[in-house]
């Protein structure tokens, strides 16, 4: 397979230009790195348990880090680049060095319930809720 470079013959300007502008433009989308190192997240709420889906693709399970003070959840995430000298790259654009993320937790979670799992590039957090927010939930019927 080769690649071929995509040049637009639609524009009437020089191509060094179209060139440059293709370049700088899509080299500032891609390089926006507060964008690009922080993970999304899922987060929910079930009877039980509150719920947390991190994405995190290309990581190990021992590139993470959690770690709870109080009622602030921290997740860290920190992977070892080697060097490949081997492969000549003409772009590389997946990268994750490191990242962190905080969450303050609601009053009403145990901290001796909290797990997690990492599978096909999703960290899952569960972080159980003690048995007084279990039943703190009621409803009231209005008379």
């Amino acid at each position: 397979m080769t690649l071929v470079k995509f040049n637009n013959k639609t524009r009437n300007t020089a191509p060094y230009f179209n060139n440059v502008f293709d370049s700088l433009f899509s080299d500032a989308l891609n390089k926006n790195h507060g964008v690009n190192k922080v993970p999304n997240v899922n987060i929910y709420e079930g009877a039980n348990a509150y719920k947390i889906e991190l994405a995190a693709p290309g990581l190990n399970k021992e590139d993470f880090k959690i770690d709870l003070k109080k009622d602030n959840l921290s997740v860290w995430a920190e992977k070892k680049v080697e060097a490949d000298s081997q492969k000549d790259y003409t772009r590389k654009e997946f990268e994750y060095n490191s990242f962190a993320r905080s969450f303050v937790l609601p009053e009403g979670v145990d901290a001796d319930k909290i797990s997690a799992e990492y599978t096909n590039g999703i960290l899952y957090i569960t972080i159980g809720k003690l048995d007084e927010a279990k039943q703190a939930h009621k409803e009231i019927v209005v008379s």
